[in-house]
């Protein structure tokens, strides 16, 4: 399974879901999630169903760090224009990781 890095560290173990049937599903239907997951391509999400908070980042191409925000269950995220792809962890994740704006996240171990 890939791991999320930023500057070295790594930050979490990482789910990569691509496609429409795997975008589509995200994380509903979970009770919580280990690590992470990465929607590629996406600019942005909902939390309609989920049964849990999550922290969203949204990210560049380049995988730099455009915005982050918690999102509440049942909330529709307004899209990020520049964003590529998502980050999705359980709420308070991003603030243990200190992940911030700006950021470069890197990938290592890619399926």
């Amino acid at each position: 399974m890939p791991w999320l890095l930023r500057d070295g560290e790594v930050l979490a173990v990482l789910e990569v879901v691509e496609g429409l049937a795997g975008r589509s599903r995200g994380l509903l239907g979970r009770d919580g999630v280990e690590g992470a997951l990465l929607i590629k391509p996406a600019r942005s999400v909902h939390t309609i169903g989920m049964r849990f908070p999550i922290d969203v980042a949204f990210c560049d191409r380049g995988m730099r760090v455009i915005a982050t925000v918690t999102m509440a269950r049942y909330r529709i995220g307004r899209p990020r224009l520049r964003a590529r792809c998502v980050l999705e962890a359980e709420a308070g994740a991003f603030g243990r990781w200190t992940l911030l704006p700006g950021d470069q996240l890197e990938i290592k171990g890619e399926p």
